[in-house]
């Protein structure tokens, strides 16, 4: 009985040592492994962050030309809108000549308009045209405008402003691009108390050549007072046009 047990306790202790050195070896592969991992994921982490940098820096550069390239679509784009051109067009070879001009009427297309008061009076507006196109372009002598109620559902009582007499010249009012034709009208030239109800203008830049439908309006704001309104040729300057609006109602 005691050799059996002896034989039994060996064989116990046996089987633990292999235990044992297998677990010793075991952890000592997970280390080895740990340890010959280790720096390979430290390389790999630094060719990511290195590629991330790349990747980031790539991305700033790229999207600082992305951006570059959309203000400049965004730059064509509002000009045809407005121009019905490139912005280019007219330094690559737009005509700028007054005899094209005589011949090619403005297209509403290739103008903008603006009313605006004039500076240093209380009853004048001023009237700019803008050539956006590519070529010069003729207009009448002076804008068609009336003034009248903005709610009105009949215009037929519009007041039509007086305008200078005795026209006669050249065919057209050339306007040559990037340029601009100014009139200047006076609301109530001698101050006395006109009418009230007439809150807005209707402009309509070529009144020979341009369709009703292409009238542009203008709201003039509220306590406006209207009485012997005179309107002035189209001209170059502001001084220029109210001159000319001074001579109105004279043949």
């Amino acid at each position: 009985m005691r050799k059996l047990r002896t034989r039994k306790h060996t064989a116990a202790l046996g089987a633990v040592t292999a235990v044992l050195a297998l677990s010793l070896t075991a952890c000592g592969g997970d280390d080895t492994g740990t340890k010959s991992a280790g720096p390979a994921g430290d390389a790999a982490s630094a060719a990511a962050s290195t590629d991330s940098k790349s990747t980031d820096a790539s991305k700033t550069t790229d999207g600082s030309k992305s951006g570059t390239a959309a203000q400049n679509t965004g730059a064509t784009k509002a000009g045809t809108s407005k121009t019905g051109t490139s912005g280019g067009t007219a330094n690559a070879g737009g005509n700028t000549s007054d005899s094209y001009a005589y011949k090619h009427p403005c297209k509403s297309s290739d103008l903008s308009v603006r009313v605006y008061p004039r500076e240093g009076s209380a009853t004048q507006h001023v009237i700019e045209i803008n050539n956006t196109g590519a070529n010069s372009c003729g207009l009448s002598y002076f804008p068609r405008v009336s003034l009248g109620a903005a709610k009105a559902s009949d215009h037929s009582g519009d007041i039509i402003p007086a305008v200078p007499g005795g026209l006669g010249g050249a065919p057209a009012y050339p306007v040559k691009p990037k340029t601009a034709a100014i009139a200047v009208i006076d609301l109530n030239p001698g101050g006395k108390n006109g009418v009230t109800w007439v809150d807005e203008m209707n402009v309509l830049p070529d009144g020979d050549h341009m369709a009703n439908a292409e009238t542009q309006n203008f709201p003039l704001g509220p306590d406006v007072k209207v009485g012997d309104a005179k309107l002035g040729l189209y001209r170059g300057t502001v001084a220029e046009a109210v001159a000319s609006m001074q001579s109105a109602g004279k043949s």
